[in-house]
């Protein structure tokens, strides 16, 4: 669903404008090529962190980014240069971070490296921009901003299936119905990482060489790599879902649903209707265009 929404106020563009220097992270944790899958994962863990930039080692130069999605979405290369998702959108210091709202919303994409003078000096990310909205007046709601089509699960189904259809539908995420329809949980990558990690030659597979390091389950799922071959024909979704989920309606404002992903570190949110049905899911990249005043930029 695209929209305009004249009503939305978007932040001024000028002096009081902030940039992404004064949001970035700076000298950003990075992986290097050549390199290999393992190398990627052991940093992600070390560091509880879903993404990295990729650089060149011989000088640094920035050759690409990594995330956890794009390793079990080819989990069967081990070459980093393989996995990596070349030629990314970069953006500089100097730029608005109205610009990089643009970029977010725009793309879909959750990290921008930040680039000066041809060197990497900093990334960002969509939650850094969720606390600026946190911060402002919006008259963006909910329903303004679902662009997505929402896919479900439902509570007694197969995990195995529901992973599949995930990896299919390319989402992160799903709400979970029980048999009349009504949102008993949901389902997101982080949460299937769970007793995976008791299985040491599992973990062994993903790279993963300090069992210690297993425990950061908010950290590395097993999003893709949780195969049929690692899920029990038996288990079904409900084993896995967080029951009652933190859920938004399509009304509520922008800035309130940027606060409540800050506080819970959430990705995505259900929402519902007027009648406590669910209409779909709001995803931090959608919150984002409340700084650019509109979801069709």
């Amino acid at each position: 669903m695209l929209c305009a929404c004249p009503a939305a106020r978007s932040p001024k563009v000028g002096s009081e404008m902030k940039t992404v220097a004064d949001i970035m992270t700076a000298a950003p944790i990075v992986v290097e090529v050549p390199g290999n899958r393992s190398d990627a994962i052991n940093i992600m863990v070390r560091n509880k962190l879903t993404g990295l930039p990729v650089v060149r080692a011989s000088d640094g130069k920035l050759m690409g980014i990594v995330s956890r999605r794009d390793i079990f979405r080819k989990f069967d290369e081990d070459q980093l240069s393989m996995i990596m998702k070349k030629d990314c959108i970069t953006i500089t210091p100097d730029n608005t971070i109205l610009e990089a709202a643009r970029i977010f919303a725009g793309k879909r994409i959750h990290r921008l490296p930040v680039i000066q003078n041809g060197r990497l000096v900093g990334i960002i990310t969509p939650t850094d921009l969720l606390k600026e909205i946190s911060e402002m007046k919006t008259s963006m709601t909910a329903e303004d901003v679902i662009r997505t089509t929402c896919v479900t699960a439902y509570a007694g189904e197969p995990l195995a299936y529901t992973v599949v259809a995930m990896r299919i539908s390319d989402v992160p995420a799903v709400p979970v119905l029980n048999i009349k329809g009504k949102l008993v949980g949901i389902l997101t990558d982080r949460d299937l990482f769970s007793d995976q990690t008791a299985d040491a030659e599992a973990m062994k597979h993903l790279g993963i060489e300090d069992s210690e390091l297993a425990g950061y389950r908010n950290v590395l799922p097993l999003f893709y790599a949780a195969t049929d071959k690692y899920i029990p024909d038996e288990t079904t979704v409900s084993e896995y879902m967080v029951k009652e989920p933190q859920t938004v309606f399509k009304k509520t404002p922008l800035n309130d649903i940027a606060r409540i992903m800050i506080q819970n570190d959430f990705g995505q949110l259900p929402v519902h209707g007027t009648k406590d049905e669910i209409i779909g899911m709001i995803y931090d990249v959608d919150v984002l265009c409340a700084l650019t005043g509109s979801c069709n930029e």
